[in-house]
């Protein structure tokens, strides 16, 4: 009945870190399963499709960067469709369904989806689909994959009515002589063709499963345990007939070449910008031994680069993965005597997959370490099709018929609770699953590539001309029942590798009257010694240091800076290393009195907590030096930790202390137009900071909560209530 339907449909997909591609890619896959054929392409391949022309449904995926931001590929095609000129009919022929992607930890959620969706409705385009957002931080597989299951019946009746409306258009007059009858004969007609869709999308449902090769039940060791685990099931999904992704096609192949040579600059894999090589040049731990978490400062010289930044920027360190994971991983590959060998990546002759490229952050020839090393994010948690990729690389039937599970629609629980909360990575696969063992090209296919770190700026380059400094936690992750070593985060772990000599120096460098030096006496004691550094075998140490180099790029921020007015007040909200930012707001602040003498300042107020004020009170004293020049007006602190030497207890977080100043926060706010900035963990402390600033404009207003969360909305949109948060 329906084989005489349209079956063309264009699927396009916005990505930045290839979530949107990947979901899009399992799109196109799937269609040729439901007679539909889909032409996809990256939405910012605009000179290959034509929306205003567009007379086929449009399916339409795409992420969410940063804290709301859409991803790098559609700010071309999200600035095309904002044109104030166009016409809101603009895209009243456009039908379309929207997939979005986001991570409820940030404010705005799906940000990115949600603008192109309001503007193509904006501009008279029609949902022949529901749009649907998928959380991140709860698991994307629980809305994409039921969104995804919705979609094909979805498509099959905008084609149908389509043809339904293309026929009545060609035979209008016909139907203007018998108004009375047709639209009753019409609609039983449309119902009755709908419904044979709806058989025909279940038909395709359960062909897709009874297809599905799956291992007995019996051999399935589970029985024998009571608790599921990562490695073991129970009932009733280790007794359940399995609906599990399709196998994907492979599209890369590897050839190793015993060959020497170098390997590409660092430099060369960032398409995002601009990169640079500088030198650390100060290394200074800012908490105490004894303190939970070990907060670094980081100084670059950038002098001889034209990297140039703002306060409140951030910028990317481009980062390896652990050596000994590396090692280990090459190991259990089997390709320990190849891992200097040369290899050439190719995209594989023949392939099915839509639209094969060679992926851009893999190098045509480099070794097999460098690949591992500083292209591909070996610690991700391996996607559902990845684990379906494994299956066919696993001998034991029973550790294959796990990975099915865990791969399949029955066993969305037990991936979330074994695979995503303990971020489970590859490497804790292949020790769980001991059986399997992966080729290279389908790592290469399916791990993303390694992302740059994003770090707050905390400088003013007009305070410190040349230099760049940047405050980050050693992040550590505490060994779990599937992995048995404690791990530290990839990027901090390895900056704090990297300068632990010169952190070394610093603590064991002490000043003529027993106490420990400042950082500018450090730097110039190294300066020293690095001027001497060949009297002595212990003194190479602090040559090598001042030579160790990072590769760093910029990604600025559009509006997280100081107000244009400097006359204009502004408070800032950032616990433990969220004040890294602020720092450099008060160094600009200090730099721009000092050369302004004549010009109005307004007041700067800074809330900071911290767990113990002897452990980890950042920047003591500098903000003390701040509150005494007049840079900074207010400072308040809290210390969650330490014991109150009063009877009435002190306020636990920066949360509590804002309550404290309702009044000057609603002043400055309201009265003043002033900004509030915030930094710092968006879930423990960002939404209670916001929470509390809703309770205070409710209080001081005479307003309900839902009235002040309005007010709180139009400050955000004003961009003067401002977040740099990360969860």
């Amino acid at each position: 009945m329906c084989c005489d339907l349209k079956r063309r449909f264009l699927l396009l997909y916005a990505t930045q870190k290839g979530q949107a591609k990947a979901i899009a890619e399992e799109i196109w896959q799937q269609a040729g399963a439901h007679g539909l054929e889909a032409d996809m392409y990256c939405i910012s391949e605009m000179d290959k499709y034509n929306l205003e022309a567009e007379k086929d449904p449009v399916v339409i995926v795409i992420s969410t960067t940063g804290t709301g931001d859409p991803p790098d590929t559609a700010r071309k095609f999200i600035k095309k469709i904002q044109d104030k000129t166009l016409p809101p009919d603009h895209f009243a022929h456009l039908q379309y369904g929207l997939l979005g992607l986001g991570d409820s930890e940030y404010t705005f959620f799906c940000n990115g989806g949600k603008t192109v969706d309001r503007r193509l409705q904006e501009l008279g385009a029609q949902h022949f689909y529901d749009t649907g957002l998928a959380d991140d931080c709860v698991g994307l597989e629980l809305v994409v994959d039921p969104w995804i299951d919705g979609l094909w019946l979805a498509l099959k009746e905008s084609f149908l009515l389509q043809k339904e409306k293309e026929g009545m258009s060609s035979n209008v007059n016909a139907v203007s002589n018998s108004l009375s009858a047709a639209p009753r004969v019409h609609e039983t007609d449309l119902t009755s063709k709908i419904q044979h869709l709806k058989l025909e999308d279940e038909g395709v449902r359960s062909s897709d499963v009874l297809s599905q090769k799956l291992v007995d039940i019996n051999l399935v060791t589970s029985a024998q345990d009571t608790e599921p685990s990562l490695v073991h099931s129970v009932p009733p999904i280790s007794q359940s007939v399995l609906n599990v992704p399709a196998l994907p096609p492979e599209y890369i192949e590897v050839q190793f070449q015993d060959t020497h040579g170098e390997n590409p600059s660092l430099l060369s894999l960032i398409s995002e910008g601009t990169a640079f090589e500088v030198p650390v040049t100060k290394a200074v731990q800012l908490t105490r031994e004894d303190a939970i978490k070990t907060a670094l400062l980081l100084e670059l010289d950038i002098a001889d680069t034209t990297f140039d930044y703002q306060p409140g920027d951030s910028f990317c360190v481009i980062c390896p993965n652990n050596v000994n994971e590396v090692e280990e991983l090459i190991h259990i590959l089997g390709l320990s005597e190849k891992g200097e060998h040369f290899v050439c990546v190719k995209v594989k002759q023949g392939t099915k997959k839509k639209g094969a490229t060679h992926p851009q952050h893999i190098p045509e020839r480099s070794t097999l370490k460098f690949i591992l090393t500083w292209c591909l994010e070996i610690r991700a948690i391996p996607k559902k099709v990845f684990l379906r990729a494994l299956v066919e690389c696993t001998s034991d039937e029973g550790e294959k018929r796990r990975l099915q599970e865990l791969c399949s629609r029955q066993g969305a629980s037990d991936y979330a609770r074994f695979i995503r909360e303990p971020n489970v990575s590859l490497l804790d696969l292949l020790h769980a699953f001991p059986s399997c063992r992966p080729s290279l090209n389908l790592l290469i296919e399916h791990l993303p590539k390694l992302q740059p770190r994003s770090y707050s700026v905390s400088s003013s380059n007009l305070f410190q001309p040349g230099k760049l400094c940047f405050v980050f936690n050693i992040v550590e992750f505490p060994a779990c029942p599937t992995r048995p070593v404690a791990w530290k985060g990839v990027c901090t772990g390895w900056l704090a590798e990297l300068v632990a000599p010169l952190l070394q120096t610093n603590k064991n460098v002490v000043d003529e009257k027993g106490g420990s030096l400042s950082t500018e006496k450090v730097s110039l004691f190294i300066a020293l010694m690095y001027c001497r550094c060949f009297d002595s075998g212990s003194m190479h140490l602090h040559f090598a240091v001042l030579t160790y180099l990072i590769s760093i790029f910029a990604r600025p921020s559009s509006t997280f800076h100081l107000p244009a007015d400097p006359s204009i007040p502004f408070m800032m909200v950032g616990p433990g290393t969220g004040i890294s930012p602020f720092i450099g707001f008060l160094q600009h602040r200090q730099k721009l009195r000092e050369e302004h003498t004549d010009w109005e300042f307004g007041e700067t107020w800074l809330f900071f907590g911290c767990r113990h004020q002897d452990r980890d009170y950042l920047f003591k004293d500098e903000l003390r030096c701040f509150l005494e020049n007049g840079t900074l007006t207010h400072l308040n602190v809290c210390f969650s930790r330490d014991l109150p030497a009063a009877e009435v207890a002190p306020p636990k977080y920066v949360q509590d202390v804002v309550r404290l100043y309702a009044k000057e926060v609603t002043r400055v706010l309201l009265k003043e137009r002033g900004y509030f900035y915030v930094c710092g963990d968006k879930k423990h402390m960002a939404d209670g900071v916001s929470d509390a600033v809703v309770d205070i404009l409710s209080m001081e207003m005479g307003v309900d909560k839902l009235e002040a969360m309005k007010i709180l909305a139009t400050l955000r949109e004003a961009k003067r209530y401002l977040q740099d948060v990360w969860s």
